[in-house]
């Protein structure tokens, strides 16, 4: 059994930053990617963005230029680092991991609030 358990987020100001964390833990075996969706009430969930275990990235067009994702292989753990950071970012942030002949894992959930 896959556990992520997911860390950083918080009230933050807009042009704030945060970093969120997520680390997979248990029998893993071999990984395809890593990522991050996210979730604002009464939206729709929202790919943020995703990095495969080769290193490409993919970024929505919301968050291309101020989110990077990064990722540590041999520890199993996805970071997003979210800079200048807008009201709109405000959602329940969300990291997965798929797994090669075992599908998806997520995590519980971050709250990232964007407010003055």
């Amino acid at each position: 059994q896959v556990q992520l358990v997911e860390s950083g987020g918080g009230l933050v100001q807009p042009g704030g930053s945060l970093r969120l964390s997520c680390a997979a833990s248990g029998s893993i075996g071999s990984t395809i990617a890593m990522g991050w969706y996210r979730q604002a009430p009464g939206k729709q969930r929202e790919l943020v963005a995703f990095i495969t275990d080769s290193g490409s990235t993919k970024y929505s067009d919301s968050v291309t230029g101020r989110f990077t994702i990064s990722r540590i292989n041999n520890r199993n753990t996805v970071y997003l680092q979210m800079n200048s950071l807008k009201p709109e970012d405000t959602a329940v942030y969300s990291c997965y991991v798929d797994i090669m002949y075992r599908g998806r894992t997520w995590g519980q959930g971050t709250q990232v609030t964007v407010s003055s």
